[in-house]
C-alpha cells in the first residue's frame, strides 16, 4: 500500500516544508471498499450488516516500510457486503480522513456469515 490521499499529501507538505503542525492520529482504522477510494476519497465504503472499521497497529518502520503488527479481523457479516476491491487506512472509526489506500491483490466477496481478516504482517505501507 503506497497510495497517499490528497489530505495526507497536503498535510505532509505543510508539515515538512511550510512549518504547519500536523497532528497524527492516535489510532488508525482499516476501511473496506467496493470501489477505488482514490486520492480524493471518493470510493464506496462498505456499510451495514455489522460492518465497522477496525483499528490497526503497525510495527516500527524500517527503510520506509511498515506492516500491521497483529491480525485485523472484521466482525461476521450479517448481510452481504459486496465485492471488496480496495482497502483504506483512515484516521477515525467513522467519517474522518483517508490517509492511505490500495487495491487488494485479489478481490474478495463478503457474503452474509463471512469474516474478512488480514493476518499479521500482510498489510504493508511503503513510502518510496
Amino acid at each position: 500500500m503506497a497510495e497517499i490521499s490528497n489530505y495526507l499529501e497536503n498535510a505532509l507538505i505543510n508539515g515538512t516544508l511550510r512549518g504547519s503542525t500536523f497532528t497524527a492520529p492516535t489510532t488508525t482504522f482499516l476501511a473496506l471498499y467496493t470501489t477505488d477510494p482514490t486520492d480524493a476519497d471518493t470510493g464506496t465504503e462498505c456499510t451495514g450488516g455489522s460492518y465497522v472499521r477496525q483499528a490497526i497497529t503497525f510495527s516500527s518502520p524500517s527503510n520506509g516500510a511498515t506492516s500491521n503488527s497483529s491480525a485485523i479481523e472484521f466482525p461476521q457479516a450479517t448481510s452481504d457486503w459486496g465485492i471488496i476491491t480496495h482497502v483504506g487506512i483512515r484516521d477515525a472509526v467513522t467519517t474522518g480522513n483517508l490517509l492511505y489506500h490500495s487495491a487488494l491483490d485479489t478481490s474478495k466477496t463478503i457474503s452474509n456469515g463471512d469474516i474478512f481478516k488480514i493476518t499479521a504482517t500482510n498489510l504493508s505501507v511503503t513510502l518510496a
